[in-house]
C-alpha cells in the first residue's frame, strides 16, 4: 500500500505539495470514488486511480534502454560532467540508475532501471554476462588476435581477462564480445595487442540488443519480452 499523494508525485504529476492540492480539490478518483484525503492509502497494483480523466498505470520497476552519447558520465550524479540520468525525463523521483558503466567517450547501449536486484544479478562477477562492442582501432590487425582473445589477454596490470571473442569486419573495424567489465577493458585489451581504440560503441548487453531506431541520447522503455529475457538471463 502507498499514500495517494506519494504515488501521484512519483508518477510526475507534481511535487508532493502540488498533488495534495489536486487531491483536496477533487481531481483524483480511486475506484470511481472522489478522494479528498491526500494520505489515503491505495494498492498501486490493483486500484484504479484516475486524475483529470487520465488513468495512472503504476509500474514498480522502470526499465529503460538508452543509446548513450559521448560526453556523459554513467552515474546518477557528478560534480563536473553531465550524467546519463540527465538525459532521462519523467522519472525524477523513481531512483533510477545506470546498470554498470560506459566510459565517458564510449557510446551505445546502457540499461537504466530502479531494479536493484536485477542490476546486482547482471553485474555480479559470477554472472559473466556477454557484452558486445563495435570497435574502430588504429594499428595492424593480425589473425593471431583471435587466439589471443580466446586465450585471455593479459592487461597492463597483469590481470588475465576471461576468454573473449573478436570478429574482424575489415578496414580496422571489428566486433568484440567480453564477459566481464574491468576498467577500460576493451581499450586496454587492444593496447596489449599494440593497437589503440579510437571509437567504441556497446551494441549488446546480455540478451538486450541496442535498438537501431534510437539516435544518440534517445531512449525507450523495454518491451515485456526484453524484460523477461533479461530477468531469465
Amino acid at each position: 500500500m502507498m499514500r495517494l499523494d506519494k504515488l501521484l508525485s512519483h508518477s510526475n504529476y507534481g511535487t508532493r505539495k502540488e498533488v495534495k492540492q489536486l487531491i483536496r480539490k477533487g481531481f483524483v478518483l480511486v475506484n470511481g470514488e472522489v478522494i479528498l484525503d491526500d494520505d489515503f492509502k491505495v494498492d498501486e497494483e490493483k486500484d484504479e486511480i484516475v486524475i483529470a480523466n487520465n488513468e495512472i498505470k503504476w509500474e514498480k520497476y522502470i526499465y529503460i534502454m538508452l543509446n548513450k552519447p559521448d560526453g556523459y558520465v554513467s552515474a546518477t550524479y557528478d560534480n563536473f560532467k553531465p550524467t546519463v540520468i540527465s538525459l532521462i525525463e519523467g522519472y525524477d523521483k523513481r531512483n533510477i540508475f545506470p546498470v554498470g558503466r560506459l566510459d565517458i567517450d564510449t557510446e551505445g547501449l546502457l540499461l537504466i532501471t530502479n531494479d536493484g536486484m536485477l542490476a546486482h544479478k547482471l553485474l555480479s562477477p559470477k554472472s559473466h554476462v556477454d557484452k558486445k562492442y563495435y570497435v574502430e582501432f588504429e594499428g595492424e590487425y593480425k589473425e593471431s588476435f583471435k587466439d589471443r582473445f580466446k586465450e585471455g589477454i593479459i592487461l597492463d596490470d597483469g590481470y588475465k581477462c576471461l576468454p573473449a571473442k573478436i570478429n574482424y569486419l575489415g578496414d580496422n573495424k571489428c566486433e568484440v564480445i567480453i564477459r566481464e567489465g574491468k576498467f577500460h577493458q576493451v581499450k586496454r585489451m587492444f593496447e596489449a595487442l599494440g593497437s589503440r581504440v579510437i571509437y567504441l560503441k556497446r551494441i549488446e548487453f546480455g540478451s538486450l540488443v541496442l535498438d537501431n531506431n534510437l539516435k544518440l541520447g534517445e531512449y525507450r522503455a523495454l518491451t515485456e519480452e526484453e524484460i523477461k529475457k533479461l530477468i531469465e538471463n
